[in-house]
């Protein structure tokens, strides 16, 4: 399942690909770095501070920031998908948000044994069967034991959209026919209609026995983060809704490797507010991934600078079922001048990519190929799409059919200025193809819900990247399952038939096609920029920072963050 994300500034949470460089004072901006194409040696592409638990001080407190907490405290559904919500829950909810599965930095996938020791599959007669022996210790807070029913109970919310819960995307559950207990209710029988690939496509988040309904999965999460319902290496202390905040200790039923930290505080900030924050020694690390950031926080005392590339993937994220005619969406991509845009909002960051193409895949992958559907662009294109579709120029210029303007607004979240004049240059860009565009600005409190809820026309925002793009054809291009209800028949039947593709190289060429075909057809994601991952870091700090695929949080291990000793 891939995360929103917004575009920029402190609060969008992504993992990332490069160098550690200092952040002393007088420097005029950070070093200059690219965006990574296919070879790439990913193993350099990380700056965590890494260290081995022994040599960190015992105890200890790291206070980190989001840009918001809630209301929505449920990852698995369309008004709790943010990113921020996922590194919320990775340090307490191990069970919900790694499951059965362990990322490594490159992005390959083994069993994570806190939960499965082993995952086993037999192809036969063209139906497999999957074989998971849980971990015996592995129990939610509450007691519950996490076994076949857990199990279950995720195959039974995710399979189907159709049962009335507000799911992101049914996945590979779609096409699991059963799942039932072996030798005991500790060896868990997945049986499917068709070979899934990859395997790491389910129970990669496992939902507590209780969560069984539609009211407790889409309402039931509302202002309450469950604790009993968890489980991971922290447990929830307090959650103060009103001041924002929620402060973490060890969890003393987690059976796996204890924290080293005593103390995790997270607290809801605007990107204004973090910066103050760290400046005065209040928060540990912040995201600064825009110059204006970076430039406010370059020389503070005590900090370095860890950074690399964001797995991010978007920009024009368009609400078709607001912006519902094609030709206006299609217009909308070819008055966008994508370098212009990326000159913007990397000013000053001396970052350097080619142009993204893919809501699936980052260009350092090698299965990734630019699918972005529009090759004639700038103003006259875009105008010309639109009079070929009907539409005149009225009286304003504005065009327009049937006495109806194209009309409508760029959602931008928080208060950073270079993310505020990202937006501007793409609303000015969509301005000039003879549309009439505004600004709805919003606080990055707001993001998830506004989002999540699909309250807005256009929002400049995106989803993480992970290494595989068999999950996110079907969550983006699936007719049934996309949160635009974008797609045909035929483009689905494509869709069912990827995942069962055992070979990578395959499986991922033929997802890459059909985002393709869907995006020249419908035209909902505008895929502008990738971008790169800039932390400031409280000097001392250890095993934090730009990971890759190891953790969206920049946390690529929650039991060894903590402080090196003195």
């Amino acid at each position: 399942m891939r995360n929103l994300t917004k575009i920029g500034g402190a609060a969008a949470i992504a993992a990332a690909l490069t160098l550690t460089a200092c952040g002393g004072g007088g420097a005029s901006g950070p070093e200059t770095a690219k965006g990574q194409e296919a070879g790439s040696d990913l193993s350099k592409l990380i700056s965590i501070n890494e260290k081995p638990a022994a040599d960190l001080e015992q105890g200890g407190k790291v206070t980190l920031p989001l840009g918001n907490i809630g209301p929505d405290f449920n990852g698995f559904s369309n008004n709790g998908n943010s990113a921020d919500n996922t590194a919320l829950h990775r340090p307490v909810d191990q069970a919900g948000t790694w499951g059965c599965w362990d990322i490594a930095f490159d992005g390959k996938v083994v069993p994570n044994k806190d939960f499965c020791e082993s995952v086993d599959s037999e192809v036969k007669d063209g139906k497999q069967t999957i074989t998971i022996k849980v971990n015996e210790k592995a129990t939610y807070n509450d007691g519950t034991p996490i076994d076949v029913k857990a199990f279950q109970n995720t195959w039974n919310i995710l399979k189907s959209p159709d049962a009335g819960y507000d799911i992101v995307s049914s996945g590979n559950y779609a096409f699991v026919e059963s799942v039932e207990a072996g030798s005991s209710d500790k060896e868990v029988i997945v049986k499917t209609s068709q070979p899934v690939y990859p395997l790491d496509s389910l129970f990669t988040g496992i939902i507590h026995p209780a969560v069984n309904t539609p009211e407790i999965f889409n309402e039931g999460f509302s202002g309450d983060m469950h604790p009993e319902w968890m489980a991971g290496p922290f447990k929830l202390d307090e959650y103060d809704s009103a001041a924002k905040t929620v402060s973490l200790v060890p969890n003393e039923k987690w059976w796996g490797t204890k924290p080293v930290l005593e103390n995790v505080v997270f607290r809801q900030l605007e990107s204004s507010a973090q910066i103050a924050a760290f400046k005065n020694g209040e928060i540990d690390a912040m995201s600064a991934n825009t110059i204006s950031l970076y430039k406010q926080l370059e020389g503070t005392k005590d900090s370095e600078v860890r950074r690399g590339q964001r797995l991010f993937a978007g920009g024009m994220n368009i609400n078709a079922q607001k912006i519902t005619d094609a030709a206006v969406r299609k217009a909308m991509f070819a008055a966008v001048d994508r370098e212009a845009i990326r000159n913007v909002r990397f000013n000053g960051l001396n970052w350097q990519e080619p142009s993204s193409g893919s809501m699936l895949l980052l260009p350092f992958s090698e299965y990734y190929q630019d699918n972005y559907p529009v090759k004639e662009t700038g103003p006259e294109a875009a105008k010309k799409i639109l009079t070929d579709a009907g539409y005149t120029p009225n009286a304003s210029g504005i065009m327009e059919k049937d006495g109806v303007p194209v009309s409508y607004k760029v959602a931008n979240f928080g208060d950073d200025p270079t993310s505020l004049a990202t937006t501007q240059t793409l609303v000015d860009q969509l301005k000039a193809g003879g549309m009439d565009v505004g600004i709805a600005q919003h606080g990055s409190a707001d993001f998830g819900k506004i989002v999540g809820t699909r309250e807005f026309d256009v929002s400049l925002s995106g989803y993480t990247v992970s290494a595989d793009a068999t999950e996110g054809v079907t969550q983006f291009y699936n007719s049934e399952i996309n949160v635009n209800k974008l797609g045909d028949a035929e483009l689905d039947a494509e869709i069912a038939k990827v995942a069962s593709i055992e070979d990578n190289a395959e499986r991922n060429k033929a997802a890459m096609e059909i985002e393709k075909r869907h995006m020249a057809k419908y035209f909902s994601m505008g895929v502008l920029f990738n971008g790169p991952q800039i932390s400031f870091v409280r000097t001392g700090l250890a095993n934090y920072g730009p990971s890759l695929f190891r953790s969206l949080s920049q946390v690529p291990d929650w039991t060894t963050l903590g402080w090196e000793k003195k």
